[in-house]
């Protein structure tokens, strides 16, 4: 199995690029399957999660064992463990999300590759996505990302730089 992490800041267009990278690959019959850090992460927990992302998901497919997590849902604004996925053991394995290509996974990376956009045209386009009232929380998310990639140098170990679509 291969992994492909997907990582950016927010709004940069990381969903875009990993879905379409799963649909080309599809087309030319890879099993592909997609695990975004969104079913993990939270306002309050944007990246210390990832032991259940390794548990659950990563350690089980690279053994050749089907992966099982339980999603990030949110009740209003609360955040709670959801439904579980189960994740079927692909050819090719998405993790699309910020943190995704974080130093400790890079070993277990076929490829890492960044998408990047400007910051004022990302908020923008998190708030469109998510809706005005997130707009605070991702100004937040935003200021502890820029601190996240420059301590993980995230950007400069990725093995593709990508401009949002």
């Amino acid at each position: 199995m291969r992994v492909l992490a997907v990582d950016g800041p927010s709004g940069a267009g990381k969903s875009t690029v990993a879905r379409a990278v799963g649909a080309a690959l599809r087309e030319r019959g890879v099993a592909v399957e997609s695990v975004p850090t969104d079913d993990f992460a939270t306002w309050d927990d944007p990246v210390s999660w990832w032991p259940r992302l390794v548990d659950g998901v990563l350690d089980p497919l690279r053994r050749g064992s089907p992966g099982r997590y339980r999603r990030t849902t949110w009740d209003g604004s609360v955040p709670r463990l959801g439904e579980w996925r189960e994740v079927p053991v692909p050819d090719v394995l998405v993790v699309e999300g910020v943190s995704s290509a974080r130093r400790s996974a890079r070993p277990s990376l076929s490829l890492a590759v960044w998408v990047e956009l400007a910051e004022e045209m990302r908020l923008e386009r998190a708030v469109a996505r998510d809706g005005e009232s997130s707009r605070e929380q991702l100004r937040r998310w935003q200021a502890f990302e820029r601190g996240w990639f420059a301590v993980d140098g995230t950007r400069a170990a990725a093995g593709l730089r990508v401009a949002s679509p």
